[in-house]
This record gives C-alpha cells, structure tokens and sequence, in this order.
C-alpha cells in the first residue's frame, strides 16, 4: 500500500512539474513576442496587412516546422529572428537553446 501510493505521490509530481515548466516556457514566448526587435514581434504580426500569427496558427496554417524555417531563415519582408530572440532577456535567463526558444513562442502563440 505505501509503495503504491508513493508511485502515486511521485506521478503526481512529475506531472505538476510538467506542468510548470509547460507555464514557463510559454512566459517566457509571451516575452519573446513581446519584446523581439526591441518593439515585439506583433509591431509588424498584430496589423491587418501582416500575417496574424497566433490565427493562422490556432487554425493549424502555420506547422511549428514551417514557424521555426522562417525565424532561422527569414522570408520575404521577414528577416531572421534567432538572433533577437536569444538576446531576450527571459530567454538568456532561462539559458535556453534556439530550438526552446522558438518552441516557447510557438506553444505562446497557439494557446
């Protein structure tokens, strides 16, 4: 009886800190969106005559692969974003790899 309920304790926790981390991570792209480029990535992605990140992500338009080619590459008016994003405070903080970063802003942006 103990061993299952310290297996049962011990799930539970790992879940709760999934869970948290799970938070953190989309603060710290909520940071990021906010604060990229020194003006936030919405100054050009929240206007009507830019695409609008979070509704074509939310509608599935926008795979996390195809998001993360974009930020690394740039395209068209859309310069490469890596480096501003890693110079984001919270991202530095975090010590964050590129890879986290953009999965960070990406779960941000689809919730």
């Amino acid at each position: 009886m103990k061993k299952s309920f310290g297996l049962l304790v011990g799930a539970a926790l790992i879940a709760i800190s999934g869970q948290v981390a799970a938070n953190e991570a989309e603060e710290v792209g909520a940071k990021i969106y906010e604060r990229a480029f020194g003006r936030g990535c919405g100054a050009c992605h929240d206007i009507a005559s830019n695409p609008q990140l979070k509704e074509l992500i939310k509608a599935g338009k926008l795979p996390k692969d195809q998001f993360a080619k974009v930020l690394k590459e740039g395209k068209n008016g859309m310069p490469k974003a890596t480096a501003a994003i890693m110079e984001v405070g919270p991202v530095k903080k975090a010590n964050m790899t590129e890879d986290q970063a953009i999965d960070a802003v990406y779960s941000y942006l689809a919730k």
